[in-house]
């Protein structure tokens, strides 16, 4: 309906600027003898006048109805990108600029689209538009780069509002994506900004774009205990955990055989929210499991040899210490 009126409207004004050309055209007729008319002692052909006058006023029209029509539909087209945003989880100042971005490009296109049609030169219009967005790209090349990573970001969703990613070292919370940055906070409720771009280049961890992770409990046991008990202790508490899936099945594995242990690690599968708190119980459990069933947790002893050093003069040291005290 819009639409219809813009160019209703450009219609009527077309129609009147060729009334009153053909009206001055025929004042001049009138006025002049054989189909010429001096001006300035120059003589000027009606015939062509006229033909110039029509022409014009249809350019015009033309042109008009190009403008119009062009900035409905780019209303149009812009309404729709926005929503389309909104739909992708983009912040509503991201979707906003965008748009109007847009809508901005659209209209340059469009006027230099209605110009062109009237016969107006835009070839020096396009250089000058090219030279200024040259210089601002080299001036804000930072900026345009993270503008560019968060349309990517936008598009390709790597991850969203309310994830918990790691980037770049960084763990957090995703609390906003913006035009050039994201910010996440942290568990101890730290909030860290990192530009768009730098998102882009390096690798990134979302822990939320699947349901459920694994909670790997490492522990060791000492070479006398039996490694057939600990692991059944561990597989009974993580069956009776009830945060823990029943599938995949939890399971107990050898990791390494060091130095002065035998490492074990209990691997079960829990929903994304429940992951921390399932880690903790388990840990916790396995230490009080483990005392009460006798397995022991050993920690790394050291035999440290001094050269040129022998016994008997360390206990003399340590008498005469004794002595003095």
């Amino acid at each position: 309906m819009e639409a219809a009126t813009e160019a209703k409207q450009a219609a009527e004004v077309a129609k009147e600027v060729a009334a009153d050309a053909a009206k001055i055209t025929k004042d001049t007729i009138e006025s002049g003898a054989n189909n010429t008319l001096d001006f300035l002692g120059v003589p000027i052909d009606i015939t062509t006048l006229t033909q110039m006058a029509i022409d014009m006023s249809g350019r015009l029209a033309l042109a008009l109805l190009i403008f119009f029509v062009g900035k409905w539909v780019g209303k149009r087209l812009v309404r729709l990108a926005k929503l389309v945003m909104a739909r992708s989880r983009l912040d509503n100042t991201a979707a906003n600029f965008l748009g109007n971005l847009l809508y901005g490009v659209m209209l340059v296109a469009v006027i230099l689209a209605a110009l062109n049609k009237l016969g107006v030169n835009t070839n020096s219009f396009v250089a000058i538009l090219g030279a200024a967005g040259v210089a601002i790209g080299v001036s804000l090349k930072d900026q345009l780069s993270n503008l560019a990573a968060g349309v990517l970001i936008v598009i390709f969703r790597p991850f969203g509002r309310g994830d918990v990613v790691e980037i770049g070292g960084k763990t957090g919370t995703v609390l906003e994506i913006t035009l050039v940055n994201t910010r996440i906070r942290t568990a101890n409720n730290h909030e860290i900004i990192i530009p768009n771009g730098d998102i882009m280049t390096t690798a990134s961890v979302n822990f939320s774009s699947l349901p459920t992770r694994r909670v790997d409990v490492e522990v060791g046991i000492g070479y006398d205990a039996d490694i057939r008990s600990a692991r059944a202790v561990m597989l009974d508490l993580a069956k009776n955990h009830p945060n823990v899936l029943a599938t995949p099945e939890p399971v107990v594995l050898v990791t390494a055989l060091a130095d002065s242990s035998v490492d074990l690690s209990l691997r079960v599968w829990v929903e994304n929210e429940h992951w921390l708190t399932v880690q903790a119980d388990l840990l916790e459990q396995v230490k009080y499991a483990f005392d009460e069933h006798g397995i022991n947790i050993p920690f790394p002893n050291r035999t440290v040899q001094i050269e040129g050093f022998d016994m008997q003069t360390l206990s003399k040291l340590l008498q005469q210490q004794k002595d003095d005290a």
